[in-house]
């Protein structure tokens, strides 16, 4: 499911939610996922709440801590400014950045970390990047330039459990609200 807080040029909603349930098959996942297409500076809160980062990020994955039978696997928050300037320097359009970052956050959701797999998530994301028609990978690319574009992050549960121990103890839990 896209969730749109912020338009990408080029690509409807339709067009998206094709694209990562094509993917989403290419990286051998079931089960559903959401990605919030949003701007840097909801990527900066998130990246600072669940990660102590107080800064902007391109794409932020949250695997899914609870297996439930219709099995959601995860989110996937992308900036789609950060993604616009980065398709900008890189030479192709925003709607293939977004892209790039949802297939990227995808592969975090399967478990590859390309931190601590030594290019075993480089090799996988490539592959599939040419079989889905997408320019350069977001791993491949990164300092291809000479300069370090955004780097996506996959919040593991440890982290999560960390950053929500750190905000029960600072301030009163958050209500779920509908």
């Amino acid at each position: 499911m896209i969730i749109l807080h912020k338009n990408v040029v080029g690509a409807s909603e339709a067009s998206l939610n094709a694209f990562t349930t094509k993917a989403k098959r290419a990286a051998g996942l079931r089960g559903s996922v959401s990605v919030l297409l949003t701007n840097s500076r909801e990527l900066r809160v998130l990246n600072r709440q669940f990660r102590g980062k107080d800064k902007p990020t391109d794409v932020l994955s949250f695997p899914s801590e609870v297996v439930s039978a219709r099995r959601f696997v995860g989110d996937v928050a992308i900036s789609v400014e950060i993604a616009a300037q980065n398709a900008k320097r890189l030479g192709h359009s925003t709607a293939d950045e977004v892209k790039i970052l949802i297939l990227h956050g995808l592969l975090h959701l399967a478990g590859y970390d390309h931190e601590a797999d030594h290019g075993e998530m480089a090799r996988i994301e490539e592959g599939l990047r040419h079989n889905l028609g997408l320019p350069i990978g977001l791993i491949t690319r990164s300092g291809a330039d000479g300069k370090r574009l955004n780097r996506s992050v996959s919040i593991s549960k440890p982290q999560r459990e960390k950053a929500a121990a750190g905000r029960a103890r600072s301030r009163p839990a958050p209500r779920a609200s509908r």
